[in-house]
């Protein structure tokens, strides 16, 4: 499930203050991917407004670089760590840190990760050891743990949105689950995700 910002077209106006001619690619790369940038970084940055900034300024960027880009291994990952950085860069000199434990969300990943665990709710007072878990993994499972469970994308898209492979996805999901259960002391039982695929 993502959060409730415009749809990927209303958006259109961060490319076109770029003032030479977008190359289509470029074009159809923003309309596939701007509103899970979008989704992404108001999910860590608790804030519409300053989401906008960061994805404004990563796709300038894009813009500015789509040569170098393009002969890259993968533009998809490349735009993906850009993002990345630049959600980072926000936060440090906001003085934040990220503001996905006050979410709504946060709350629904935290109930998705614990029944992946098949552990009992009482087994922790709050939520706060799960997200002490959670923002403890290593960087790509902690993208796609918040990518399937805050942001609700199937594992297909978000092996394209990190510019990953499917099987990847499942690798780094099926490692965040076994860390988070070990953390918490937790036993740790294939879910239904698994076994769908």
């Amino acid at each position: 499930m993502s959060l409730d910002l415009p749809a990927p077209d209303d958006h259109g106006e961060h490319l076109a203050e770029v003032e030479y001619a977008l190359p289509p690619a470029l074009e159809a790369f923003h309309d596939l991917y701007v509103k899970a940038y979008l989704n992404y970084a108001h999910s860590m940055l608790g804030d519409k407004d300053a989401a906008f900034a960061v994805v404004h300024r990563c796709f300038s960027h894009l813009a500015l670089n789509w040569p170098k880009v393009m002969r890259s291994e993968s533009p998809e990952a490349y735009a993906w760590a850009l993002l990345k950085v630049r959600v980072d860069t926000h936060l440090r000199l906001s003085g934040q840190e990220s503001q996905m434990v006050e979410t709504a969300a946060f709350q629904r990943t935290a109930r998705a990760v614990l029944e992946g665990v098949r552990c009992q709710f009482e087994v922790m007072e709050t939520s706060l050891g799960l997200y002490t878990a959670i923002a403890s993994l290593p960087e790509r499972q902690y993208d796609v743990i918040v990518l399937l469970y805050v942001l609700g994308y199937p594992s297909d898209r978000v092996a394209s949105i990190m510019g990953v492979k499917r099987d990847t996805v499942r690798s780094h999901r099926r490692l965040a689950k076994r860390r988070i259960a070990k953390r918490l002391s937790l036993p740790l039982h294939t879910d239904a995700d698994e076994e769908k695929e």
